[in-house]
């Protein structure tokens, strides 16, 4: 195994020592990850929830899902749909350099060298990093409005289907 991927391996072996999947939880405090909802009107909230570069698609959205149906119940409504909803993927890329060992200005003995990059010998590596952003406007229904709209959607059926799945962050030790 050359230099190269060794010193790959180890970057992504240390990052996916230090990162888990988003818990279920409300956004923290800059809004990176977790969910939040606002109120628009009387019976209309926009849900979001934000997860980070290890969560899946699947599990962002089924976050949403199961946050949409807490705001509906929260609200004292039964009843949900979905006006508009969307997932976006932003992607950024990080690049690990390996370097070409030897002695370098101001690196010591690990060092790199744009030059070795600028012609594509393999001495850099970029990685992709993809995290997924959901969000929606819910309307909440009257049992009456629920009963002819097939978009529909009960809030206890969510919740007692998604709730079970979810990831909540660990209690804190005292």
């Amino acid at each position: 195994m050359n230099f190269k991927r060794i010193a790959t391996m180890s970057t992504f072996l240390a990052l996916a020592a230090c990162v888990s999947p988003t818990t279920y939880k409300p956004a923290d405090a800059d809004h990176h990850t977790g969910y939040s909802d606002q109120r628009l009107a009387d019976n209309r909230y926009r849900v979001t929830f934000k997860g980070n570069s290890i969560t899946r698609r699947e599990k962002v959205e089924d976050y949403l899902l199961l946050r949409s149906a807490e705001v509906t119940r929260d609200a004292g409504y039964a009843w949900f749909e979905f006006d508009t909803r969307n997932t976006e993927a932003k992607t950024s890329y990080q690049t690990d350099f390996a370097g070409w060992p030897g002695w370098g200005p101001g690196f010591g003995w690990y060092w790199h060298s744009w030059q070795f990059d600028r012609f594509g010998d393999g001495y850099g590596t970029t990685t992709p990093i993809t995290s997924y952003d959901a969000y929606a406007e819910i309307i909440m229904l009257t049992p009456e409005q629920a009963k002819t709209d097939p978009h529909a959607l009960r809030a206890d059926d969510v919740i007692t289907r998604l709730g079970p799945t979810v990831e909540r962050p660990a209690p804190p030790e005292h």
